[in-house]
């Protein structure tokens, strides 16, 4: 199996494919920077991060901080119906109920997350009062479910009718479940900003993978594995299957990475290949990272072709559509 070391210096060398590892594995890559070191900057994964980015860039643009604007950003992604995998609508586990788990850390190393929470649309915002009020840094089900309504959050049935039917033709049919690559545009929406002040924030949230166990959990409300924040260096979100996220403790990594000098998307890939490394299924499965640096260079990489993420800054918005193996 090709070695970290081997692997990195291929890829630097702009090596086309890494025929040598098992799954002939080259990650998909891409890179933009920002166009001054003090201009706000959002990105987000998934191509439906154009228009969540634009709720974030009201705020930045507004000299707002990147923790309002990241909670704004994701909640627009919450708040839409036809999205099966965050927030209302989102597809429900096996028996039927829509669980959500959200985190968000901001760029004084404060976090908050919530898992397994029902009946309340906007779990990024929950997770940031979780920060805000509370000596934890998660709450969980019935419990988090109480200090949503506690908190004024309203409650609202988050099972729409397309979600259900969704649901139901699934059971009717066998009932089976297995991971699917890209599944439209798979299952979480992860936030990166930077704000006028050069700090950092960010924000992650899903209803999970459909039709998973009642009670799993995946990456997105546990920092370190969906999102990392450090104000000296920067940060990164994951997205995708967030089982192998959590066992690579992946945002955490990629910011460390960064720490030591990799540019985003080096540091993302190197991420990706301790995946690799440590996964003999890595092949069937899609996991991907977006990365920002302390002076706002972007990077994002993902195991499979099918990945995208969205900028938004002074110059405008776009989004990156990065290759896999051909």
């Amino acid at each position: 199996m090709t070695t970290r070391r081997d692997f990195l210096r291929t890829a630097a060398a702009g090596t086309a494919a890494l025929g040598a590892t098992a799954l002939g594995f080259q990650p998909a890559v891409a890179r933009t920077d920002r166009p001054r070191a003090d201009a706000p900057l959002v990105v987000s994964t998934w191509d439906f991060g154009v228009e969540t980015n634009e709720a974030a860039w009201t705020r930045l643009a507004a000299g707002d901080p990147a923790l309002d604007a990241v909670i704004d950003g994701v909640a627009v992604a919450e708040a839409d119906p036809d999205n099966h995998y965050v927030g209302l609508g989102g597809f429900p586990d096996r028996d039927g109920r829509v669980t959500l788990d959200a985190c968000v850390m901001d760029h004084r190393g404060d976090a908050g997350a919530v898992a397994c929470l029902e009946d309340v649309v906007h779990a990024a915002a929950v997770a940031r009062a979780v920060m805000d009020r509370t000596p934890h840094v998660m709450l969980a089900g019935a419990g988090a479910r109480r200090f949503a309504l506690d908190a004024g959050f309203p409650r609202r049935d988050l099972l729409t009718p397309k979600a259900e039917a969704a649901w139901r033709t699934w059971l009717a049919e066998d009932g089976a479940y297995a991971p699917a690559i890209n599944a439209e545009s798979h299952d979480t929406i992860g936030m990166l900003a930077v704000d006028a002040r050069g700090d950092l924030s960010g924000a992650c949230t899903t209803s999970g993978l459909m039709w998973k166990m009642p009670g799993r959990v995946g990456d997105s409300p546990i920092i370190g594995a969906a999102l990392y924040v450090d104000n000296k260096v920067g940060a990164a979100c994951a997205t995708g299957l967030g089982e192998a996220v959590v066992k690579t403790c992946g945002s955490f990594l990629v910011v460390e990475n960064m720490r030591r000098g990799m540019e985003p998307e080096e540091a993302c890939r190197d991420a990706l290949q301790r995946i690799v490394d440590t996964n003999p299924d890595a092949g069937g499965i899609q996991v991907g990272y977006i990365a920002i640096a302390r002076d706002g260079r972007v990077g994002g990489c993902a195991l499979q072709e099918g990945f995208c993420f969205a900028v938004r800054d002074e110059n405008g918005s776009r989004t990156t559509n990065a290759s896999g193996p051909d």
